[in-house]
């Protein structure tokens, strides 16, 4: 286990010219399962190549406690990597391939054989090391796949998309496992993914990436609850950001004028320096937003524009005096269908200000 520290690392491409990845500062705790989060091309692989080794920063430097990295081959950083297509060897049995690194770092013998036995029952393939590759599910070769990043006994294992060959089912179920094994190694933990839900289950802090930069690192309540920005607001999940004029403001909080001339007041984080004549984006999550009557109390009045049933829930889109506005509904008034009108009720403590 150790601390993993990223001081302003970027990476730029001499083809491209731009960077890939600008200027991040990321701390990932020792022992902490970290994730980064964002779309396709937002430099979120780069980072964790740069943190395995694969490739050097153009700037800043990378430390594996208080040792600098930053310059280091990979096979000297003492990590273990769990690769999207798992790069499994389909010519040597399960066995052989988890003990593949052991091999390389002349581990051998009895030895050897207790740490490949004590791998594989740690992903819960016990018995399976005279197996072919092509004789295991994808499941299985992606936990073949793990036991062979932690046999060695890495330092950091860094984890690239390992669940995206998968299907939606067996992805669930994997990363439960990985999170498992995760915590009972207690190993510093990098992981790489698009999936927002994954990483909302899987991780102890977040950094949500975008454009090669880190828009926000926290919990994952934290970013869900209280996202820095509009990207945030609308990558993590699905929210609504209103722009409305602010009528009033405070330390911790801004009045804005909502549509029906209603006042809403929203919290906002320390230091937003808001005033009277500014424009807030305020966001808030479709499943905190009420359907009501449409003269319920404190309720704006909006016209339906579509339902959506999903299973647990119904998503409704409503038109608020011209915005666009997404309502997920457990229950909803008997009878509503396109064209209605209905009341919104926006709650005071659901509503959060985030910067553009």
């Amino acid at each position: 286990m150790v601390e993993v520290r990223l001081d302003a690392v970027s990476k730029v491409f001499a083809r491209s010219g731009d960077p890939a990845v600008d200027k991040v500062d990321l701390t990932i705790r020792d022992g902490e399962f970290f994730t980064l989060l964002g779309p396709s091309g937002c430099g979120k692989t780069t980072t964790l190549r740069m943190v395995a080794g694969f490739y050097f920063p153009s700037s800043g430097r990378i430390f594996f406690g208080s040792d600098d990295v930053t310059r280091q081959a990979p096979n000297k950083r003492d990590t273990g990597m769990v690769f999207q297509n798992y790069a499994l060897f389909p010519h040597l049995s399960v066995a052989q391939n988890v003990g593949y690194g052991l091999r390389t770092r002349k581990v051998r013998g009895t030895e050897a054989k207790r740490r490949i036995d004590e791998a594989l029952e740690q992903v819960h393939l016990a018995g399976y090391g005279s197996r072919r590759i092509d004789q295991l599910s994808g499941g299985q070769q992606q936990r073949v796949a793990l036991a062979r990043a932690l046999v060695i006994r890495p330092r950091t294992l860094l984890l690239d998309e390992p669940l995206s060959n998968l299907d939606a089912k067996l992805r669930e179920e994997t990363r439960l496992e990985i999170r498992r094994i995760q915590r009972e190694a207690s190993t510093t933990s990098i992981y790489v993914t698009h999936d927002q839900a994954e990483a909302m289950a899987m991780s102890d802090r977040i950094a949500v990436m975008s454009g090669g930069t880190v828009q926000q690192v926290g919990a994952p309540e934290e970013i869900y609850r209280r996202p820095a920005n509009r990207f945030v607001a609308t990558f993590i999940g699905r929210s609504n950001v209103l722009s409305l004029p602010v009528v009033g403001a405070g330390p911790e909080h801004v009045d804005v004028a909502g549509p029906d001339g209603v006042t809403l007041r929203a919290a906002a984080p320390e230091g937003h320096g808001l005033g009277e004549t500014a424009t807030a984006l305020v966001s808030v999550r479709p499943e905190h937003v009420r359907l009501t009557g449409p003269d319920a109390a404190g309720a704006l009045r909006a016209t339906v524009v579509e339902t959506e049933f999903t299973g647990m829930s119904t998503h409704v889109s409503v038109d608020l005096a011209g915005t666009p506005l997404h309502v997920a509904a457990v229950q909803l008034p008997a009878g509503l269908s396109s064209g209605d009108t209905v009341g919104v009720v926006l709650p005071p403590e659901h509503l959060w200000v985030v910067r553009p």
